[in-house]
Formats: C-alpha cells, sequence, structure tokens
C-alpha cells in the first residue's frame, strides 16, 4: 500500500480528449478599471474637476482642495483664506481658481484671479501681492503614497490655520492639516461616462448611493435616499430601465437637480 500511495492521483484523461487549461483571472484589469470608475466619480462630484496626480499636470486653472469640498478661496486684500463647504457636483467658484504656472521640473508658480503671484510673508502667511515670480513665490508640489502636500520656500508646507482659517506655511513635516489636493478643470464628463458607473461600483444600494451624490441638492448637507424596495431596482437593473428607476426614486425626495 505504501508503494501505491506514492503514485499521484490525477483525474482520468481519456484519449483524444483535451484538458482545458484554467485561465488566469487578470486581477490588474479589474484594478484599472475599478480605480478608473473611482476618478470619474470622484470628477464628478467635483464639478468635472480632477485630482492631480503628477506635478506636470499643475499647469492652467487650479483649486486648491483641503478637506473634502472645500477650497482655498482669494480676498480682496491679497490673503487666502477656506471656503465653506460646495454642494456634491458644484465646481470652484472664480475666486478660488488660481492659474499655475510650472517654473522648471519640480516647481510652479500661482497667480491669484487678483492677477498678484502668492508668496510667502515673514511670518508665515501665504499672501498674493507679487507682480512678478520670484525666489518667494515659488512652490514644490511634493507627491508620496498618492498623497500631495505644497512646499514653500521656506522649507514649510502650506495649510490651513485653525484659528482663521487662513492660509499659512508654517511646519517643516507635512502630516494630515498639509495635505492638499489640487483640482483640475477637466472636460465635461459625457453621459457615457456616467453611465460606465453603474454595474461595476457595487450592489444595488452603491449604486442609488452614487447616483443621490451625483444629483442631489444638498440644501442642509444631508443625504436623503428612499429606504426599502431594492427589489424594485435589481428588476429594473435586469430589464434596462436602472437610470429610470433611479430618477423615479430620487424624485420622490424633491431634492435632485434634474427632478422638479
Amino acid at each position: 500500500m505504501s508503494e501505491y500511495n506514492k503514485v499521484r492521483i490525477s483525474k482520468l484523461v481519456l484519449k483524444n480528449e483535451k484538458i482545458k487549461k484554467k485561465k488566469k483571472k487578470d486581477k490588474s484589469k479589474n484594478k484599472d478599471e475599478k480605480a478608473n470608475v473611482e476618478e470619474n466619480l470622484d470628477k464628478i462630484n467635483h464639478g468635472n474637476w480632477a485630482e492631480a496626480k503628477v506635478i506636470s499636470d499643475i499647469s492652467g486653472p487650479v483649486a486648491l482642495e483641503f478637506g473634502s469640498q472645500t477650497y482655498v478661496t482669494a480676498m480682496d486684500n491679497g490673503l487666502f483664506t477656506l471656503s465653506p463647504p460646495h454642494n456634491e457636483g458644484e465646481p470652484p467658484l472664480p475666486e478660488e481658481i488660481l492659474t499655475a504656472i510650472i517654473v522648471g521640473e519640480t516647481k510652479i508658480a500661482l497667480k491669484s484671479g487678483y492677477g498678484k503671484y502668492l508668496s510667502v510673508d515673514k511670518d508665515g502667511t501665504i499672501v498674493g501681492r507679487s507682480d512678478a515670480i520670484g525666489p518667494l513665490e515659488q512652490f514644490e508640489p511634493v507627491f508620496q503614497d498618492d498623497k500631495l502636500a505644497i512646499l514653500a520656500s521656506t522649507g514649510c508646507f502650506i495649510c490651513i490655520r485653525d484659528e482663521d482659517d487662513s492660509l499659512v506655511a508654517k511646519n517643516r513635516i507635512a502630516g494630515p492639516n498639509e495635505l492638499v489636493k489640487v483640482r483640475l478643470h477637466a472636460i465635461e464628463s459625457t453621459q457615457e461616462e456616467i453611465d460606465k458607473l453603474d454595474e461595476k461600483k457595487g450592489n444595488i444600494k452603491d449604486i442609488e448611493k452614487n447616483y443621490v451624490k451625483m444629483f442631489q441638492k444638498f440644501q442642509d448637507k444631508k443625504m436623503r435616499m428612499i429606504e426599502g424596495n431594492h427589489c424594485q431596482l435589481k428588476k429594473a437593473q435586469k430589464d434596462g430601465r436602472l437610470h429610470e428607476s433611479l430618477l423615479d426614486r430620487r424624485a420622490k425626495t424633491k431634492a435632485d437637480r434634474y427632478c422638479k
């Protein structure tokens, strides 16, 4: 029996029968598709302003987002503060839009809507009062682990000061308060891109939640959804009427931008 047990047992293969090889699933492809869906959804949620991923992207109209849906806004006295939170799907306001100019391989300059370049004051305050680009007007975006912090010419990272919500450069080490997203004005999303966000982003509850985020007008910053009856949505999904059914459900909340 010991000799018999050494024999490797395999599936019985008949003569002339072809052995089918199992195809390995391309996990990297699925991962890339998921990342693209998330990026498109993020872009739509921010009014078609996409997040910059590399330094070379940071050119032209940009917005600095600290936190979620809150942007750095320019004031007429040359100072900068943090704006109130935006609704989902709303783009930055004109006073929240800066112009980025690439200076060399690793640095940029930023110009406010008042036509002045941003620089660092002696006390670390970021001000927009310069007419030309000098050493103080140069900033270095630092990307690490898909996160971004912006280094000022003083060797400190820019952040929002808790006391008065003003833009400053105080800390030499980038912590959570120094993390920022640079938003770029992207091409308007097509209906085809929006439709691609259907099947691949979770169960039917997740699908409905993402569409509420895209289209609901948040008057009090609270999400409104119809509870229950997800069986009807699943049936509508099979029948190819998912968009219509989702719109009908959002209409019942009376808070959808496309429903009266």
